[in-house]
């Protein structure tokens, strides 16, 4: 049986991965989520994405996914879209480089740019 404080803290994790997916947004991230993605290693990309946003109590953060954008040989894909900011595109990205987007580029502002595939 669970205490009153853990299902509190159970109710609260549940309720910050919810706000994740669906809250009032200031930075958009989507995950390509293609079986070409899927087979280069997205869902441990996408894993990280949300442990490290989780990690950090990132808020106004939306993670989303999406199908196979046609790029498979640069797969995972993650875009990173800022308010008020061109669409960044990174490829190829690991669980390890998707923390290091997460750390520079959402939280500090600053594109990491030896991952950029495409900016728009």
């Amino acid at each position: 049986m669970k205490s009153l404080d853990d299902l509190k803290k159970i109710k609260e994790r549940a309720q910050a991965m919810t706000e994740l997916r669906e809250g009032k947004e200031d930075v958009r991230i989507v995950v390509g989520m293609g079986t070409c993605g899927i087979a280069a290693g997205a869902r441990d990309t996408l894993a990280a994405i949300m442990e490290e946003i989780s990690a950090r109590s990132l808020r106004h953060v939306v993670v989303t996914q999406t199908g196979c954008i046609g790029m498979c040989e640069s797969e995972p894909i993650v875009d990173v879209i800022r308010q008020g900011e061109p669409k960044v595109t990174y490829g190829r990205v690991t669980p390890e480089k998707a923390r290091q987007i997460i750390a520079s580029h959402v939280v500090n502002g600053q594109v990491v740019g030896n991952l950029v595939i495409s900016l728009k």
